[in-house]
């Protein structure tokens, strides 16, 4: 049976294929939208490349310059958030606005308290503030250098597995984010993400000011608990704060719709409040 997801996600990257650009020494991908409006920097969680966001990329196309990465085979947060203002000065970006999702929303936070300047606003998304309760858990227990990747492509397809039973309405998504880690995101790659959090630094203070913060969640999600969740708020303290009602880890492909309207407001490219989100400080769907 075919999946429309894959069949959508395919289609964009055929017309828009990764490129494989080299920065301070590290191999990244990058997916570039070109477009007339404000720029928009994306990155992914580990199971995501470049064009996870695609639905995004899509919506948003000529009205933002978008750029979306894959992360590289070396290196950890802080070397990733100086790569990143390396890579906006090599597309000659001054400013942007930052959204990252999961591990990409750690690296966004991280990015927001050392590089504050270049910030329109930061987005953090389906993600988390303190990674130590997350080291605690596989696969972060593991041997993530020479542990058999067998086994961390098995982990995390039981994870996703369970998930696409108890929620049959997403196992297209599920289906993709299998293909993910199942070979689409190459072993080097998915072994570094993963010490991206297993060695992840502590987060310094966010820097920037509460209206340029915004954070999402989803109340279903299976993999940033209700704590974390408490966490990251609490820690950021932002000027808005959207709750998906449902969307689980990946509500940017789940409820795609509301998603965007998140990003075409915090771009300003629709007047504050006039979403299907509403106004007010926290927003829930």
């Amino acid at each position: 049976m075919s999946n429309a997801l894959i069949q959508s996600r395919d289609s964009f990257s055929e017309a828009h294929p990764e490129e494989r650009v080299l920065i301070n020494g590290r191999e990244w991908g990058v997916v570039e939208i070109p477009g007339d409006g404000p720029a928009l920097l994306l990155i992914p969680g580990t199971l995501g490349r470049a064009d996870i966001f695609w639905l995004q990329m899509q919506a948003l196309a000529g009205r933002a310059r978008i750029l979306a990465v894959s992360y590289p085979t070396s290196g950890g947060v802080a070397e990733w958030a100086d790569d990143l203002v390396s890579l906006l000065d090599m597309r000659g970006i001054g400013r942007t606005t930052l959204l990252g999702s999961s591990l990409g929303g750690y690296l966004a936070q991280y990015f927001a308290a050392v590089h504050p300047e270049r910030l329109d606003k930061v987005i953090a998304a389906n993600t988390l503030y303190d990674t130590a309760p997350a080291k605690q858990n596989p696969p972060y227990t593991s041997d993530l250098d020479v542990g058999p990747i067998e086994e961390l492509r098995a982990g995390f397809g039981r994870g996703l597995s369970a998930w696409g039973e108890s929620h049959p309405d997403q196992r297209d998504m599920v289906e993709l984010l299998l293909g993910e880690v199942g070979g689409r995101i190459p072993e080097p790659e998915l072994r570094n993400r993963l010490k991206g959090i297993k060695n992840a630094p502590p987060l310094p203070q966010v820097k920037v000011s509460r209206d340029a913060i915004v954070t999402i969640e989803a109340s279903d999600d299976p993999l940033i608990p209700q704590f974390m969740r408490d966490e990251v708020r609490g820690a950021l303290k932002p000027g808005i704060a959207y709750r998906f009602e449902g969307g689980g880890h990946f509500p940017y492909a789940v409820r795609a719709d509301l998603y965007t309207a998140i990003l075409e407001e915090a771009l300003g490219l629709v007047p504050a409040g006039s979403t299907a989100w509403g106004d007010g400080p926290e927003r829930v769907r």
